[in-house]
């Protein structure tokens, strides 16, 4: 990303919709914790399968036991408490990060190449999507151009304090992109005290019900639904959801 540290409040970014005529984007829903090594497999199993236009384009959610995962960008420095939760190394861009219960993770496997083979617009359509999410339940959130993310600005913790309540790390191969987003929604926010989130030092975390919204996670669904579709394109809900 750009090193330019002053804030961008508000974005309207090109969709990222596909070509006419494509079909519309399976919409799956896993029940209950979804083991990590498992996913990432199946993941990318899907984003082959894509690729070779086997496959329909895909959005997963589902929720993983806690671990910390490591991206490419990854710091040893920033694995505080190594021994705390399983670490999983992934070949997705970005440094450490969390994922558990309470916590909205999305894998998000597209075919950029029937959309745009442009990866910074990428990434800035996928936060334009969670800030409309979080919009749902009256949470303005941000965008900064020196941080991936999307911020809630935190003025009950201090002037110019703010907090990351979704992450962002991504992988694409054969222009279709695979892993995807993570939405705070009510995990244990001190779990992530085991690292330093996404490298980021000066700021902290939060969640929806840390910013005293009682949301459930259909309903977090249901809002990531209606605020992919204007960015990205219809849906279909998966045989069984």
């Amino acid at each position: 990303m750009v090193n330019d540290t002053a804030p961008r409040l508000s974005i309207r970014p090109e969709t990222f919709l596909p070509r006419p005529g494509s079909g519309p984007v399976e919409w799956r829903i896993a029940d209950g914790l979804t083991d990590y090594a498992g996913a990432a497999a199946w993941m990318e199993a899907r984003a082959a399968a894509i690729a070779r236009r086997e496959a329909p384009e895909c959005v997963w959610l589902l929720e993983h036991p806690p671990l910390y995962t490591a991206g490419t960008s990854a710091q040893v420095q920033d694995l505080v408490e190594p021994e705390r939760f399983p670490v999983h190394r992934t070949g997705r861009g970005g440094q450490y990060t969390y994922h558990g219960p309470g916590q909205r993770v999305a894998y998000v496997m597209l075919d950029l190449s029937h959309r745009r083979t442009d990866l910074r617009a990428y990434v800035a359509a996928l936060e334009a999507w969670l800030i409309a999410t979080l919009e749902a339940f009256n949470v303005r959130a941000e965008r900064r151009e020196d941080r991936v993310g999307v911020w809630v600005r935190r003025p009950d913790k201090g002037e110019g304090a703010e907090d990351k309540i979704a992450a962002i790390g991504i992988r694409v191969r054969r222009w279709v992109s695979f892993h995807g987003i993570s939405l705070n929604v009510e995990p244990d926010l001190s779990h992530f005290s085991g690292i330093v989130p996404c490298g980021v030092r000066g700021h902290g975390v939060t969640s929806l019900s840390d910013l005293g919204r009682t949301v459930s996670l259909p309903e977090v669904d249901m809002a990531l639904r209606a605020a992919f579709a204007p960015i990205f394109g219809e849906t279909a809900a998966s045989d069984g959801d």
